[in-house]
């Protein structure tokens, strides 16, 4: 019974939270989902100029997983070095790649990485991740991750997911790590 409700309607899922792990849930849930012939697309917010081992892997998984990276890069952190209109000028490319890829019915799983965080830092408007959500056709589960994650959106979820940091190597001055973080 619930796998016949599975094929008829996707879920709304949002991992948010300050811990680690959003985009790694996602990808994973990708994976699982690619395994069984699902087509997938992530579709980054923020991640877009830095290379991080999903742009390699995914195209192992091609054709069945597409990722697009049309974020700036984090926002005004590290080596930033774009204006605040650039990234939302990136941002809103991104919803409005994730409102016409919707629109074609063939994505049973759309992620869209750090949109939470987006519409934190205001690159993007509130209203306009609603009408994603809004518009998703009835077999795709969407995924919305990152921090900061509107109580709208919260609230239009069917599972929200909160990553809560209890330890992490940073404080102790550990960078970023290849294969794990990146």
């Amino acid at each position: 019974m619930l796998q016949a409700w599975r094929l008829k309607k996707g879920l709304v899922i949002v991992y948010t939270g300050k811990g680690k792990g959003k985009t790694t849930a996602a990808l994973g849930a990708a994976l699982r989902s690619v395994g069984h012939g699902h087509n997938v697309i992530m579709i980054q917010f923020i991640k877009g100029e830095w290379y991080y081992g999903e742009l390699t892997s995914s195209k192992k998984l091609e054709p069945h997983f597409e990722l697009i990276a049309a974020g700036k890069g984090f926002v005004g952190i590290l080596d930033d070095d774009h204006t605040l209109e650039q990234h939302k000028e990136a941002a809103s490319k991104a919803a409005k790649i994730a409102i016409e890829k919707l629109a074609t019915n063939a994505y049973d799983l759309m992620i869209l990485d750090e949109i939470n965080y987006a519409a934190n830092l205001d690159l993007i408007p509130l209203e306009m991740i609603i009408q994603i959500i809004k518009s998703k056709p009835i077999k795709t589960t969407l995924m919305l991750t990152g921090n900061y994650a509107p109580s709208e959106i919260i609230e239009l979820a069917d599972l929200v997911t909160e990553m809560r940091e209890v330890k992490h190597p940073y404080k102790l001055g550990v960078k970023a790590v290849e294969g794990i973080d990146y």
